[in-house]
């Protein structure tokens, strides 16, 4: 059986994922992967990306990079992102990768002029996306984990508009039959949400502002996660 591939662009604090695993590892396990399921390729590391063709599908990770960095593995990845839509292969961008999957697709992509969106949202599924496979399952609305301060600024001429918030209005596009980017963060619990509010308090406090504006609630959202295990079944099973 062909194994979905996850391309990672980054991954979370060194010492939590130590202990608690990456980003790869949380997407995996929301799949519902077996070890032998899947695969995954580090392109921030440096590392080559092997032809789509014999892949089920594959997920782009988020990352703490921004796309508009223009790093030589981003402009590299996107070429790729380009030949595997060639080659008709299912794929899911999560967060970063729904930014860089835009982008590649002739989107753009950028900082957002609201600022950061962080913690859990309310996320509301647009009529075009109450028809998707993915998203159609968690209409009318559903709660997200966020973290991000880019964004789709704009989405490819070719996307259909999912799912959309009240700061983010591209909270998830389809391109094509199977190519999907979400902004929010399937793969994420409470936990890893408290981790980030640390850290943005952190930062808050070197940078004298008063870390008690953070206003950032920290909850599991399991109506969102089955979006990976239903990306998983249709690329497995298709």
């Amino acid at each position: 059986m062909a194994k979905i591939l996850i391309v990672k662009t980054g991954g979370t604090f060194a010492e939590y994922a130590a202990s608690h695993g990456d980003f790869e590892n949380w997407t995996a396990t929301g799949m519902g992967l077996a070890p032998d399921q899947w695969e995954c390729v580090n392109v921030q590391a440096g590392r080559t990306l092997p032809a789509p063709n014999g892949y089920a599908g594959a997920v782009i990770t988020g990352s703490h990079d921004m796309v508009t960095d223009r790093l030589d593995w981003m402009r590299d990845t996107e070429a790729w992102i380009r030949r595997a839509v060639e080659a008709g292969l299912p794929m899911l961008g999560i967060c970063f990768g729904h930014q860089i999957l835009a982008t590649a697709l002739g989107g753009e992509s950028g900082f957002h002029p609201n600022g950061l969106e962080m913690g859990v949202v309310d996320i509301a599924v647009t009529e075009a996306g109450r028809e998707d496979v993915l998203l159609g399952p968690l209409a009318p609305s559903f709660k997200g984990n966020m973290a991000h301060s880019q964004t789709v600024l704009r989405l490819p001429e070719n996307a259909t508009l999912l799912a959309t918030g009240s700061h983010e209005p591209h909270q998830s596009y389809r391109v094509g039959k199977h190519v999907w980017g979400v902004q929010f963060h399937p793969e994420f619990n409470a936990d890893v949400i408290r981790l980030y509010r640390r850290d943005q308090r952190d930062k808050a406090i070197a940078e004298g502002r008063n870390p008690e504006a953070l206003r950032i609630e920290a909850a599991d959202t399991p109506k969102s996660a089955t979006l990976l295990k239903r990306f998983a079944a249709y690329c497995l099973t298709r």
